[in-house]
């Protein structure tokens, strides 16, 4: 079953994408011939009205076909007032980015409804386990932090006076800091004094005592969980970019995902959690608006960046110019597809995708 749900959520993001497309191209006044989910050969087909529904037999996307997407195709004088190169720039561009803007939309809502609805785990004072040095030596899980060097609050006040201690001199990853840190603690209804020496963490660039903190549940308002869900969708748009960008970083280049990868990621969490595989999707479907708007054909980002260009030099861009910058495009997205098909069958064939 989790196979069949995996591929109804890609699905639905092809659809859905493909269908801002759509609609915005049928919104301006574009005549739209076909609208297929998946490509060629096509395997179903149903005419309604003058577009054309379609389902093909390769699962790898779907796309909206638009009378006059080529400059040189012949169009018959009734419609050529509709096709896409008759249209404004600011016709094309909307048309061109309410797929991936829907994509963008899509992440966002699902990230906000399930910020609603599940709330979020907030740290607390209490010693949830104890992982390294120097808790190691005076902390006890089901401790409760009343205070550090007297400062009393909430976790985030404890962090904050635990980063004043600092290592003596440049600090190196596991150097102690030059001061203690008195802690407060009480344990089986009585408080103890505890004196540690912080440790710098390189990796967090902080200084840490060594205990993983106990949370608690709060729920989420409106505007607290959209503040959220935007936080973290710029969180993994940096990092999408950040990693596309590592392609040619052979020590990071590893760390792309696709299709393969993606959606057996998707089946795996399925198996684990509903909650979990939904806000997958979110992220894979703000990743999919993201990399759709990167400026080369033949993305979408490719069309609006000539649309744009050609705004800026007042009149067209010659078509064969585009094919030959379309052509080094299809170049990279392929480039970019082998590298993370190659690492989603490593994956699959070795260590896994993590996800357990």
């Amino acid at each position: 079953m989790s196979w069949l749900l995996a591929f109804l959520g890609f699905a639905l993001l092809i659809i859905l994408h493909e269908l801002g497309h759509f609609t915005a191209a049928k919104a301006v006044g574009m005549r739209v011939e076909r609208f297929s989910l998946f490509f060629p050969p096509l395997v179903a087909r149903r005419k309604w009205g003058e577009t054309e529904y379609a389902v093909g037999a390769i699962p790898l996307g779907g796309y909206v076909k638009i009378t006059g997407m080529n400059p040189h195709e012949e169009i018959p004088p009734t419609v050529a007032h509709r096709a896409y190169y008759r249209q404004p720039v600011w016709k094309r561009i909307v048309v061109i980015g309410a797929g991936p803007a829907v994509n963008i939309v899509l992440a966002f809502l699902i990230l906000w409804v399930l910020l609603m609805a599940s709330g979020i785990q907030q740290p607390n004072n209490t010693v949830a386990s104890v992982t390294a040095e120097p808790a190691y030596l005076d902390l006890r899980a089901g401790d409760r932090i009343v205070s550090v060097d007297g400062v009393k609050g909430d976790f985030a006040a404890m962090r904050k006076q635990i980063s004043t201690h600092k290592c003596a001199g440049t600090p190196t990853n596991g150097c102690a800091s030059a001061t203690y840190a008195t802690l407060l603690v009480e344990r089986g209804g009585k408080e103890l004094t505890i004196r540690v020496k912080p440790v710098y963490n390189a990796a967090q660039g902080d200084m840490f005592v060594g205990f993983v903190a106990g949370t608690t549940h709060a729920g989420v308002g409106p505007v607290d969980a959209a503040d959220r869900s935007v936080d973290e969708m710029w969180f993994f748009t940096r990092k999408t970019v950040e990693t596309i960008a590592n392609i040619f970083n052979a020590d990071k280049r590893k760390d792309i995902s696709g299709v393969v990868g993606s959606y057996e990621v998707t089946r795996q969490t399925i198996e684990l959690s509903a909650e979990r595989a939904i806000y997958l999707l979110a992220i894979i479907s703000l990743s999919l608006g993201v990399i759709n708007l990167f400026p080369f054909l033949p993305l979408d980002g490719g069309h609006i960046f000539w649309a744009l260009a050609e705004k800026v030099r007042g009149r067209a861009i010659p078509f064969a110019v585009m094919e030959r910058a379309g052509f080094i495009g299809f170049v990279l997205v392929i480039g970019l597809f082998m590298v993370g098909f190659t690492n989603d069958i490593g994956r699959l064939t070795g260590d896994g995708f993590g996800v357990r």
